[in-house]
């Protein structure tokens, strides 16, 4: 056995695997803006992936506001937020959000990963339990791992097996960790079970608001404002990089959390600080996002329109109850050859394969925006008829019209070789090592 620290990386040819067989989905180069509509390869392609839902991403306030941050406090801060990398713009943001939210305080993160990573790691003490959904997001799990206290995993939205689990945990501090919208099945977390069990337990409850900030709730609020229980949740984490259209993460919570988060979680500390540019249009997508619920309201009625015309179809969307509707296609080879199909038909899709779903359950993960118009849907809508049909995954003797389309289960598409399968499942439940 070689004692090469770079071995590891001389074998992995699996990727290379991928991309040879002409499907390989990732790391697709886009070359504009991020809309309903971008470039790559040179072709405009309907995006049906993103996580823009408001389509604020390129609109000309955001960008000006930018820009004009950029030009005030140049490009960098060049330290972290804890030495010097703290200006006004960030104070102003981090007030802004606590305000909209309804918390008395928030601290901004330089990503969406580190404020999960810092938060949950800071809070999450050596004698402390952190109890997870068993899909909660991977920048979840990672700040459970860098803390010092017990995890506990339940079923996916199963509240008997949370309550086991706190039960098991009863004479230690807990902290409840659940995603409000998740992110590949598009299912809600349920908020009003989970604030009777944290209270019957003495447990705190952390929503994760990274897909439902801007999308649920009357105001845009998240999860805790569906539900009508914004005081239930002790701890709100939001990520700017998809309703707010920049990048970075909030915490809010208390004035006495967030002041120990600042002071205490290393992702804060070591990282350096959001650049102006990034925050500025934070600034102005927070305005937007409470002043034109239009968008909102544009968003559902896309997302209605897009639920109905896969179920018209005969797929299964699984629970989804949001703007995220995953199609399941079963074989994960399946839904690499699917969405290399979908792409050539100028419709830009992401395949969800096993780990991070059951083996034999692959999706298609397709997410929807305020800004996609009737035409774009019907393009989608259209294209994944036509491919599914060629691929054997639904009849090809219905049309979208009709109700009585059903799946094909049975059928598999699957390539010869079965040790490039299994290399590609020890590759991807590396990435997903909490599945």
């Amino acid at each position: 056995m070689s004692n090469d620290i770079f071995e590891k990386c001389n074998k992995f040819t699996v990727a290379r695997d991928i991309q040879a067989l002409g499907v390989y989905p990732y790391f697709k180069r886009v070359e504009s803006a991020q809309g309903p509509v971008v470039l790559i390869e040179g072709k405009k392609r309907i995006v049906a992936c993103s996580n823009n839902y408001l389509g604020l991403a390129d609109h000309p306030k955001v960008i000006e506001g930018s820009v004009a941050a950029a030009k005030k406090y140049g490009t960098s801060c060049t330290g972290s937020r804890f030495l010097n990398g703290t200006n006004d713009l960030h104070e102003k943001v981090e007030r802004k959000f606590a305000k909209f939210v309804g918390k008395e305080s928030s601290i901004l993160f330089t990503t969406g990963h580190h404020s999960n990573l810092g938060a949950i790691s800071s809070l999450v003490g050596k004698n402390d339990v952190v109890i997870t959904d068993k899909l909660d997001h991977a920048s979840i799990i990672d700040g459970c791992r860098l803390s010092l206290g017990e995890m506990l995993r339940f079923r996916h939205n199963d509240m008997a097996d949370l309550e086991r689990q706190l039960a098991k945990c009863k004479d230690k501090a807990a902290l409840i960790v659940v995603d409000g919208i998740f992110s590949m099945e598009g299912d809600i977390a349920n908020l009003p079970e989970i604030s009777k069990l944290a209270k019957k337990y003495g447990a705190r409850v952390f929503v994760d608001e990274a897909h439902s900030l801007g999308v649920l709730g009357k105001n845009g609020k998240g999860t805790g404002e569906h539900f009508n229980l914004e005081p239930e949740v002790d701890v709100l984490m939001a990520t700017a990089s998809k309703s707010m259209a920049s990048i970075g993460g909030f915490i809010a919570s208390s004035e006495e959390v967030i002041n120990y988060i600042k002071h205490t979680a290393r992702p804060l500390i070591f990282t350096a600080s959001l650049p102006p540019a990034c925050v500025g249009a934070i600034d102005v997508a927070l305005d937007i996002l409470q002043d034109e619920p239009e968008r909102r309201a544009k968003l559902w009625a896309n997302t209605k329109k897009m639920k109905e015309g896969f179920h018209s179809m005969g797929f299964d969307t699984r629970e989804s109850e949001s703007p995220i509707i995953p199609i399941t296609v079963g074989e994960d080879m399946i839904a690499f050859k699917m969405c290399s199909m979908l792409f050539d038909e100028c419709v830009f899709t992401s395949p969800v394969v096993s780990p991070a779903v059951p083996e034999g359950q692959a999706i298609i993960r397709t997410s929807y925006m305020a800004t996609h118009t009737d035409e774009h849907l019907e393009f989608i809508l259209d294209k994944f008829e036509k491919v599914s049909k060629e691929l054997g995954i639904i009849s090809g003797g219905t049309t979208r019209k009709s109700s009585k389309t059903m799946l094909n289960k049975k059928r598999k598409f699957s390539f010869s070789d079965t040790d490039f399968a299994a290399a590609t499942k020890k590759w991807l439940k590396r990435l997903w090592f909490t599945k």
